[in-house]
């Protein structure tokens, strides 16, 4: 058993900090990997405590279910292990929005060159910031074949969306050695 968290209004980021002292790098990552797989929350609850900053008190319970998986997602922007790349893929594809634009940002931050066709898919998402969030990944870490998908977010009805798109464009153009992006 896992202690309470030391201060329970610490950043998420310390919070996760501190639940990976106790469990080790390795097994959190274990942990969020099978939460965004879809594992029980309820075996879980001291250390949600840890990946959400609400306390003990707070069971969790009557939240909607993709909540574990964007915690748990959000987990593996401090925690890393490349293992983790298959889970933070497969939540691309989440029936949630929220989970799937926290796997486009951990996909961003783990620069995982394997997300790019999925986010191409989201680059069409109903939501602008889940659209913006995909361009953005593409910048970062695209390939040639996402170029266009990149330039038709230039013309989304979101500013947004628009702006991501044009720095994306500028990154892609620097990383790719592209003479016109």
């Amino acid at each position: 058993m896992i202690p309470d968290p030391l201060d329970i209004d610490a950043p998420v980021a310390v919070l996760i900090d501190e639940l990976a002292g106790h469990l080790g790098v390795t097994e959190t990552v274990t942990l969020a990997c099978d939460l965004l797989g879809g594992a029980d929350p309820a075996l879980h609850q001291q250390e949600i405590v840890y990946l959400t900053g609400h306390g003990a008190e707070h069971t969790h319970e009557g939240w909607a279910d993709h909540w574990p998986r964007v915690w748990a997602a959000r987990a593996l922007l401090h925690v890393w292990e490349d293992r983790a790349a298959p889970a933070v893929i497969a939540g691309l594809s989440d029936g949630s929005w929220r989970v799937a634009e926290m796997c486009l940002k951990v996909s961003s931050r783990r620069e995982l060159p394997q997300a790019g066709d999925a986010a191409v898919s989201l680059a069409h998402h109903d939501l602008s910031r889940v659209r913006a969030q995909a361009v953005r990944f593409l910048g970062l870490a695209g390939d040639t074949e996402h170029v266009e998908a990149v330039r038709r977010a230039e013309e989304d009805p979101d500013h947004a969306v628009r702006r991501a798109a044009v720095r994306a464009l500028d990154r892609m153009a620097i990383r790719l050695d592209l003479v016109d992006p």
